[in-house]
């Protein structure tokens, strides 16, 4: 079973494509349960944030399975596969595990060393475990990969080069209102993870009041309360945004909120002297709709904007910290995997020797009717001893040299030359005592 990652990101794709790919929490379930339906595809996680959509295969075969993740991502996006080709991105095995890795330890962010890319992983991974549809390889990769991202912010200093992307969309905004957020009045628009991160981070800055609304009254409620801040009705966001100066939008809806009419409505009973109304659209689809930015008296600035301003960011001695863990971890997992990959061939062996001793006793038994039961069972200890010490250290051998690079050769040998038959499974599907390099997370 091989490994494969597929996926599009801010780097790759622009928003519109993102929003067409991006799935929804109500429909993680029915996309992870078309792509397990996939005939090469046996294991899955999917990632689907504002600033990427990933799956995390394991599959039998390489371009089986990348023609079976693009049907369905093609199917998501409502085009054909080959109009996703240029915004796709493919790894395979040892770049597969390094690119899931540099995700988690926020390398692979549009603000380097964020950690909210964390806790996506993680409830990307809980999603997979709740359907079946992460298998012993993901599992494993997985809890490696927020192992990982627990170890480049613990061990360096990667969060003072990085910053959440609600703290980093902020600071652009502060460009547009004097550079100073205090006492700024606010909206988050949507009261989910980035929507709590939002207000928390409006908090922080000192901006205020802050007010929050969702289509579930009852959320932005409880959200506003952690926070002193106040909640509002969803039918009332016209009105509220007259009031605000800053607008954080981050809901899950598959339409824009913040529409044109609504907006326009908003802008026109806003005093012009406090400044323009700054829209941060964080969503993915967009909260923002068409025409929005061409409104006088307003800013928006998008994913696809921040990606654009943040291209240069700081990639600084900590990055090359991190960079470093990343290498090491990578090698360490592939170790493993090299070792594993070998188990179910070394067993075999071990099962067809015994096939053999015990077929050569059972014709001992039919030849030398007179042997007593203890001298027979002394002749079969006495071989069982001299095929497991024969094996011994070949089998010790061979599962040293599957764990350097390019070890697979050595158990495909092995079933070469002792014609020995291996179930194509994932091997640490058929090893569930092998654990990983640094343990369980």
């Amino acid at each position: 079973m091989k490994l494969i990652v597929v996926g599009a990101s801010y780097r790759t794709a622009p928003v519109a494509t993102l929003e067409r790919l991006a799935v929804p929490p109500a429909d993680l379930g029915a996309t992870l349960d078309r792509l397990m339906a996939q005939p090469y595809v046996s294991e899955v996680v999917l990632v689907s944030t504002c600033n990427r959509v990933e799956v995390y295969a394991a599959v039998s075969g390489f371009h089986g399975g990348l023609g079976d993740i693009c049907a369905v991502l093609a199917e998501q996006a409502g085009c054909p596969p080959t109009a996703l080709a240029n915004n796709l991105y493919v790894h395979f095995d040892s770049a597969a595990v390094e690119h899931v890795f540099r995700v988690a330890a926020g390398l692979d962010s549009m603000v380097i060393g964020e950690a909210q890319i964390l806790g996506q992983l993680r409830d990307a991974y809980h999603w997979a475990g709740e359907t079946d549809a992460a298998g012993r390889l993901l599992h494993e990769l997985m809890q490696q990969a927020l192992r990982v991202g627990k170890r480049a912010h613990s061990e360096t200093g990667i969060d003072r080069a990085g910053q959440s992307v609600v703290t980093a969309a902020l600071g652009l905004a502060a460009g547009h209102l004097g550079n100073d957020l205090v006492g700024r009045p606010a909206l988050v628009v949507g009261a989910g993870a980035m929507g709590s991160l939002g207000v928390a981070t409006l908090s922080r800055l000192g901006a205020g009041p802050v007010t929050v609304t969702n289509r579930s009254t009852d959320r932005a409620v409880r959200l506003a309360e952690s926070y002193g801040a106040a909640a509002r009705e969803m039918t009332e966001l016209a009105d509220t945004l007259s009031t605000v100066d800053i607008v954080v939008a981050a809901t899950a809806s598959t339409e824009p909120v913040l529409t044109r009419p609504v907006v326009a409505e908003a802008v026109a009973a806003r005093e012009s002297e406090r400044g323009p109304l700054v829209l941060l659209d964080l969503a993915v689809p967009r909260d923002v709709g068409p025409g929005v930015a061409e409104l006088p008296g307003v800013e928006v600035i998008d994913i696809d904007r921040m990606a654009a301003l943040l291209a240069d960011g700081p990639v600084a001695a900590d990055a090359a910290a991190v960079e470093r863990i990343v290498a090491a971890e990578v090698e360490s997992f592939l170790t493993w995997l090299r070792g594993a990959d070998v188990a179910p061939t070394v067993a075999a062996l071990r099962g067809r020797a015994d096939d053999v001793v015990t077929a050569e006793l059972r014709r001992l038994a039919q030849r030398r009717p007179d042997l007593t039961d203890d001298q027979r069972a002394e002749v079969a200890r006495t071989v069982h001893r001299v095929v497991q010490r024969l094996l011994h250290q070949p089998t010790v051998r061979v599962r040293q040299l599957a764990a350097e690079p390019g070890g697979d050769q050595y158990a495909a040998l092995l079933r070469e030359l002792f014609d020995l038959q291996v179930p194509q499974t994932s091997p640490v599907d058929t090893v569930p005592d092998i654990t990983p390099p640094g343990g369980e997370q």
